[in-house]
C-alpha cells in the first residue's frame, strides 16, 4: 500500500465507491470517506471486521442481516471470509440503499473491499418488473369484467389438460355459461345496463368459486368456468348453485322484478385431449340447454 502515490490515495479517499482494506487478521487498516460514512466509522478508527458488523447490527444500522441469530451468521460468514481470491455479491443496507460488493483477497492475506451504490439500478429493475407484470395482467384480463379474457382462460384450459393426475382422480370439469336473452337486456335497458349485468355476473361467479378454479369471459355474454380436480358428477351441484346465485343476486336497477338467468353446458375433461375438443363438447351441451328451455345446466353425454 505504501507504493501508492499521494494522488492515488487522494483519489481513493474522495471517490463515491466504498473502499476498504483489511489486514490478514481482519482489521480495517484503510477506509475512504464513503466507506466510513456508510459503516459509521470514526476517523482514525481501525476496528476488526467482526466487531464492526456486531456494533452496527446492535445499533440497527449498516448491512441488513435477516438471519434469526446474528452470532451464528457472523461465525458462518467469518469462517468463509477470505477463502477465495474474489467474491462479489449485492447486499442491501438498512438505510434503503443497495451495494454491489467485491472482496478481493491478496496472496499476503490483505483484503480489498469495493462497494458500488446500485440503488438506482435496483429501482429501475423493480420498476421494469412492475411494468412488465402490469402489461402481462393487462394482456390476460378482460377490461370490462376484470376476469380472464378469452386467450388467457384458454391457456389455463391447456394447462389443466396437461396436468399429471393419478388415474383414480378426475382431471377436472369445464363449463360454458351464457346469459339468457342478453340481447333483450341490451335492447330494453341499454348497453350501459348490459355492461353492468356482465360485470355483476362475473363478480357473482367469482365469489361462488374456489381460489383454484378459473373464470374467464369468452366474449359477449359467454363465460367459461374450469374446476380442476372436480369430476362431472361433483361439478353438477356446484354449477347449479352458480346458476341459482345469478338468478337471485344479479338484478337490473330499472326493473328489479326482471329475473336474469343463465344456461350452461359442462363436460368432464379427459387426459390428453385437445382443448378445442373439450370446448366443443361443452358448447354442444350449452346448445342443448338453450334448446331445452334455458335457465338450466346440461352435461355433455
Amino acid at each position: 500500500m505504501q507504493d501508492l502515490t499521494p494522488d492515488i490515495w487522494a483519489l481513493l479517499g474522495h471517490t463515491q465507491a466504498l473502499i476498504g482494506i483489511y489486514d490478514p487478521l481482519g482489521r480495517l487498516v484503510y477506509a475512504n470517506e464513503a466507506f466510513r460514512t456508510t459503516f459509521f466509522i470514526e476517523p482514525g478508527e481501525t476496528p476488526l471486521w467482526c466487531d464492526l458488523m456486531r456494533r452496527n447490527y446492535h445499533a440497527g444500522r449498516g448491512v441488513r442481516i435477516s438471519h434469526p441469530c446474528f452470532e451464528d451468521w457472523l461465525q458462518s460468514t467469518l469462517s468463509r471470509r477470505g477463502k477465495v481470491a474474489s467474491l462479489s455479491a449485492e447486499t442491501d443496507l438498512l438505510d434503503g440503499r443497495w451495494l454491489w460488493i467485491v472482496e478481493s483477497t491478496m496472496p499476503d492475506g490483505f483484503m480489498l473491499f469495493v462497494g458500488t451504490d446500485i440503488t438506482r439500478q435496483r429501482c429501475s429493475q423493480r420498476e421494469l418488473r412492475q411494468e412488465r407484470d402490469i402489461a402481462v395482467r393487462f394482456s390476460q384480463t378482460d377490461p370490462l369484467t376484470s376476469i380472464s379474457n378469452r386467450r388467457h382462460i384458454m391457456d389455463v384450459l391447456e394447462t389443466v389438460l396437461t396436468t399429471d393426475v393419478p388415474p383414480s382422480r378426475p382431471l377436472g370439469s369445464l363449463c360454458i355459461l351464457d346469459i339468457d336473452l342478453f340481447k333483450t337486456v341490451n335492447d330494453r335497458f341499454g348497453h350501459v345496463t348490459g355492461d353492468s349485468v356482465l360485470v355483476d355476473v362475473a363478480r357473482t361467479l367469482r365469489a361462488g368459486l374456489r381460489t383454484c378454479d378459473a373464470l374467464g369471459r369468452l366474449g359477449g355474454e359467454e363465460f367459461m368456468v374450469i374446476l380442476p380436480g372436480v369430476g362431472a358428477e361433483a361439478a353438477q351441484p356446484i354449477l347449479n348453485r352458480l346458476l341459482s346465485l345469478i338468478s337471485h343476486s344479479c338484478k337490473i336497477a330499472q326493473d328489479p322484478d326482471y329475473v336474469l338467468t343463465c344456461s350452461a353446458g359442462a363436460t368432464e375433461l379427459q387426459p390428453g385431449e385437445r382443448s378445442d375438443t373439450a370446448y366443443s363438447r361443452a358448447d354442444r351441451a350449452l346448445y342443448d340447454a338453450k334448446r331445452g328451455g334455458r335457465n338450466r345446466l346440461m352435461l355433455a353425454s
